[in-house]
């Protein structure tokens, strides 16, 4: 998808689709009462008439008029926006979007942004453009071998009222493609079969990232994790056939003295819970459980694509965690690279097992932070639903960070608590600590076993378990937290 922007005249563009708000009432916005004026007033008519209402998301095809450069024009209701803010106008973009990329046209013009929003600037309106119309034009098919259509949409232009505006949006635009291209690949990622996308395909694709994107990859195979004595690691992966592999990503963008910001993502590429077996019913959606490494994948190549001028590290732990007779048992008690004993109790909390040893490998970058996600808990989903990823950190300025980069791109978290007391739960009387506290507050117990590996660190864990992913659909993943990650580093360049 090809994102343009422009401060020209929307209504003398030669378009297949020209996009148009009304707001609540039936108001019409600035380019809806110029594309009103060269259609004869047929829009006004339609409003006086009825079919225009403008509450927020509703839609209305116009065919093209002799007298205007455009094809067809699309009303889109903007609700009360300019009032209420950026709910009713991420509703009324979410919907145009969609009805574009049902339509048989090559291109768009798009004139939302022209509008105020409550609490959005235009910068921020047109991100959430970008992000609408990407995610509605997206399309996995690569394991078919009938080939779906494609949808023909392949370039939208944006219309911002004033040369001015078009400076600050030029940016908006340039951040709002790189971030989109990053959800891109973080998606193609995660909806891959386990065949296919094992530990060693995601190391070949951090390969590729090298090639086309000059980040320095560094792949560590099973015998360099023995060195290293990633004894939590390497016992998730005793199960699998397929090899684990532990892949570091690195931009360099700023000085080598400068402190790097460390993502740590969950590469699960398959996860049927072992010994402690799932049940049959969905286990196919585990695929899934590598979207923590899918979104670093996605974040740094977003980065490298801005060639941000901050020094950035993406690790992603990766195996599968099948039942083999080698594989761990219930009961088992196994050493970290950080030296900590781990009582196993439930064998499908492997995750906080291979992103711990991930973690202690972390520190030798002496990070500025470290942000570790993982679809980790089905407690999560519980406690937040689908709408956020939970946050737990032990720094109060950096989870702040990262809820704003997820107010800023609609790519939403929710602050959840890491007190002393929910650490009582994994107390072990046969090892250091357990890996599971029971069924009481399972998201913030697995919060708490991440953070006894992470006190020397300003350490932030995402579990996204409820927004990684949408059962049952064609698209499957939804490539979050992409665009929070990648807000939060280029807050921190600009910083």
């Amino acid at each position: 998808m090809k994102i343009n922007l422009t401060s020209a005249n929307p209504i003398n563009l030669k378009t297949d689709c020209l996009v148009v708000g009304i707001l609540d009432g039936g108001k019409l916005t600035a380019s809806a009462k110029k594309a009103n004026k060269t259609m004869g007033g047929i829009i006004q008519r339609l409003v006086d008439d009825g079919d225009i209402k403008g509450t927020s998301g509703s839609i209305l095809m116009i065919p093209g008029h002799p007298n205007s450069p455009a094809r067809r024009v699309l009303t889109v209701g903007l609700g009360k926006a300019h009032e209420s803010g950026v709910a009713e106008y991420k509703q009324a973009v979410d919907s145009a979007a969609t009805a574009l990329a049902r339509l048989p046209i090559r291109n768009a013009t798009v004139t939302l942004a022209e509008t105020a929003v409550a609490d959005r600037n235009v910068s921020e309106r047109l991100r959430l453009l970008a992000y609408a119309v990407c995610d509605a034009t997206y399309q996995f098919d690569q394991t078919k071998s009938t080939k779906e259509r494609k949808r023909p949409l392949a370039r939208v232009t944006f219309s911002v009222s004033s040369r001015a505006a078009s400076v600050r949006a030029r940016r908006a635009i340039r951040e709002s493609q790189a971030i989109s291209n990053g959800v891109k690949l973080s998606r193609d990622l995660s909806n891959l079969p386990g065949n296919i996308c094992t530990p060693s395909y995601l190391a070949a694709q951090a390969r590729k990232l090298q090639r086309s994107h000059g980040l320095k990859v560094t792949v560590l195979d099973e015998k360099r994790m023995e060195q290293l004595k990633m004894g939590s690691l390497l016992s998730v992966s005793r199960g699998s056939r397929q090899p684990a592999k532990f892949i570091i990503m690195e931009h360099r963008g700023a000085a080598q003295n400068q402190r790097p910001v460390v993502l740590v993502g969950k590469g699960l590429t398959f996860d049927a819970g072992g010994i402690s077996l799932k049940p049959a019913g969905g286990m196919q959606e585990m695929k899934y459980d590598m979207c923590g490494g899918a979104s670093v994948f996605g974040a740094l190549s977003a980065v490298a694509e801005l060639g941000l001028p901050l020094n950035v590290v993406g690790i992603v732990p990766s195996s599968e965690n099948l039942p083999d007779g080698a594989a761990n048992k219930p009961g088992d008690i196994v050493t970290s690279m950080s030296g900590k004993t781990i009582e196993i109790l439930n064998t499908d909390a492997e995750g906080r097992l291979i992103l711990c040893d991930a973690l202690t490998y972390a520190e030798r970058y002496k990070p500025d932070a470290i942000v570790d996600i993982a679809t980790l808990t089905g407690a999560c989903v519980i406690a937040l639903g689908h709408p956020a990823s939970g946050v737990f950190s032990n720094d109060d300025t950096l989870a702040d960070q990262l809820l704003e980069a997820g107010e800023q791109t609609r790519d939403r978290a929710w602050r959840l608590p890491l007190w002393d007391e929910y650490h009582e739960q994994l107390k072990s009387g046969f090892a250091d600590i357990a890996n599971v506290g029971g069924r009481g507050a399972g998201a913030v117990t697995a919060a708490c076993f991440l953070s006894r590996f992470t006190e020397k660190m300003k350490w932030a864990h995402m579990d996204i378990a409820g927004t990684a992913w949408k059962t049952n659909t064609k698209t499957g993943s939804t490539g979050r937290p992409v665009p929070l990650l990648t807000q939060f580093l280029i807050n921190r360049s600009t910083n």
